[in-house]
């Protein structure tokens, strides 16, 4: 990953081998659903915004959100913070 904005959709090599069923992106971050209801997030981590506990840091490459372990059917980035839907 890198801080570069992008004009065309890249591929996200961290995901390579996983099936990602649904992508959503704010204003400044990005959240990956995966088929067995993992949800990866990545961007900008001020505020816990990217669900990782206590860690603010930026994430330039998606992490998995481990708190969000149960299956979710929908994962959705809002304008500031991202917010599941089981």
């Amino acid at each position: 990953g890198d801080q570069q904005n992008q004009l065309l959709p890249k591929k996200v090599e961290t995901l390579e081998g996983r099936r990602v069923v649904a992508v959503s992106a704010g204003g400044a971050h990005c959240l990956a659903l995966t088929s067995d209801g993992a949800v990866f997030s990545w961007g900008y981590g001020r505020g816990l915004c990217l669900g990782h506990g206590e860690d603010e840091s930026n994430q330039s490459l998606p992490k998995k959100i481990e708190v969000w372990a149960a299956e979710i059917a929908e994962a959705r980035a809002g304008a500031v913070c991202p917010y599941p839907v089981c």
